[in-house]
């Protein structure tokens, strides 16, 4: 995590450092100020409209995680809008804009269906809502892992 912030700080200098360059301190200013007016004004009304979205789609009956993903986009949009700096500005309006924020909709779902294909409970794996043995597991868990009592089936909560 050090590294990373490391990494943001130097970044942050840099295009700043460039930006103040290339168009002088004050304007540089102007734009940072720009910039987070502008943002705090996309967020209000990205987030609104997810908001919205989300609320249509619980009246409609549907589950409403796409609308879900796109709010929660458009909060960390927000968030990278009011940190200082310019690379920030950028990456939280392209979080922002429906177009973009399609594409990153989508591959933060691929990512999280990979992840949860993943996911393993003991020896006893949940597919498509029900609950079968992993024998890889069975057979190459460790012997310090294992306790000796039996919980007996697995217990499946509805509702």
């Amino acid at each position: 995590m050090g590294v990373v912030l490391l990494l943001y700080l130097i970044t942050e200098v840099v295009a700043v450092w460039a930006v103040a360059s290339a168009v002088g301190a004050l304007w540089t200013i102007l734009l940072l100020l720009a910039g987070a007016i502008v943002g705090s004004w996309l967020a209000r009304r990205e987030g609104g409209k997810a908001m919205r979205a989300v609320i249509a789609a619980a009246q409609a009956g549907r589950s409403g995680h796409q609308e879900i993903t796109d709010g929660m986009l458009v909060a960390l949009g927000g968030v990278l809008i009011f940190l200082p700096g310019f690379v920030t500005d950028v990456l939280g309006v392209l979080a922002m804009v429906p177009p973009t924020r399609t594409a990153l909709r989508r591959a933060w779902l691929r990512r999280l269906e990979r992840t949860a294909g993943r996911m393993r409970y003991g020896s006893r794996v949940v597919v498509d809502g029900q609950v079968v043995n992993d024998s890889y597991a069975d057979t190459h868990r460790d012997t310090h892992d294992r306790d000796d009592r039996d919980d007996g089936p697995p217990r499946i909560i509805e509702g």
